[in-house]
């Protein structure tokens, strides 16, 4: 068990929850609004996505990346930005006997640097990586995909524009990738990981399963964890027991609980609470960045760009 851990909020990721909770920010006011509260609330980092605000749906547009990261930063705090760099990865597939030519309709296939525009412009102190490929969504022809190749080219850039690079671990085979970019010394050691658990063809939230990927992580690796759905709150208990700090947010979860939908704030909240409950004292943002040498590893690099 550890006794001091940092939370990351992630806000209102990419998927088809707009339509289930009126609490998942959609345009970039309510998304930095959102962020801004769930760092009073206790949250050390703000993991962002950004939606169309006309489609809801999500988006790689720079200019509402602009928009989210100018009003966090012009706020009254100072919480680490985290951006993701997942989007870009989306194949959807033909039909099962016919899958080429892919499905126009949801592929959004971008090349290494295009994922990277908005971490260029902005320079986030963290960004995240999805560390492999997968099938996604119960019988579509939906794939994530995340070549090794593609992954190696965003970790280089990445790590030259002075970015901490965190690193989205969906099963087992994945920590494998992130070993060998670690001895390709294509990212810094000790790396950030993100145990992503629960989500289906992934590794699922059953503490064995949490457990063994524990045991296969990097040695010196920091590293986070947090469970989808039901499960997230429980895996805020979880998390210190194994060494990991903490995510929440509506990204990953709607509820409170059983039938009653939460925002961001409120599992920030929560999540505190469970952790002061344990013992477990959360680290503000400035302690984070101390613990991660972000300063450091953004002041090694920004100047050879």
């Amino acid at each position: 068990m550890i006794a001091e851990v940092f939370i990351t909020c992630a806000l209102t990721g990419s998927g088809n929850t707009v339509e289930r909770s009126p609490h998942v920010p959609v345009t970039p006011e309510q998304i930095a609004r959102s962020a801004i509260q769930a760092a009073r609330a206790g949250a050390a980092v703000v993991h962002i996505h950004v939606r169309d605000p006309i489609t809801r749906r999500g988006s790689r547009d720079p200019a509402l990346y602009r928009e989210v990261v100018h009003r966090i930063r012009e706020s009254d705090v100072k919480p680490i930005i985290n951006l993701t760099a997942g989007m870009g990865g989306d194949l959807m597939l033909g039909q099962a006997d016919s899958p080429l030519p892919p499905n126009l309709t949801g592929t959004d296939m971008a090349g290494a640097r295009e994922r990277l525009v908005h971490i260029e412009e902005l320079r986030p102190e963290i960004c995240t990586l999805d560390c492999g490929s997968m099938n996604w969504g119960i019988g579509s022809q939906h794939v994530m995909v995340n070549t090794a190749g593609t992954l190696r080219a965003m970790a280089a850039r990445v790590k030259e524009l002075g970015v901490r690079p965190e690193l989205e671990v969906f099963d087992a085979g994945q920590l494998v990738l992130v070993r060998d970019l670690i001895e390709e010394r294509v990212i810094d050691d000790p790396a950030l990981i993100q145990l992503c658990m629960g989500i289906r063809y992934g590794a699922p939230n059953d503490p064995t399963t949490l457990m063994a990927l524990v045991h296969r992580l990097p040695p010196r690796a920091v590293y986070s964890t947090f469970s989808i759905g039901r499960m997230q709150l429980p895996f805020v208990a979880l998390a210190p027991l194994v060494g990991a700090n903490v995510r929440v947010g509506l990204e990953d979860n709607l509820y409170l609980s059983r039938g009653q939908l939460a925002t961001n704030t409120e599992l920030v909240q929560r999540a505190v609470e469970i952790l002061q409950g344990m013992g477990v004292r959360v680290m503000g943002p400035d302690e984070v960045r101390q613990k991660l040498a972000l300063g450091d590893n953004r002041s090694l690099r920004t100047a050879a760009i």
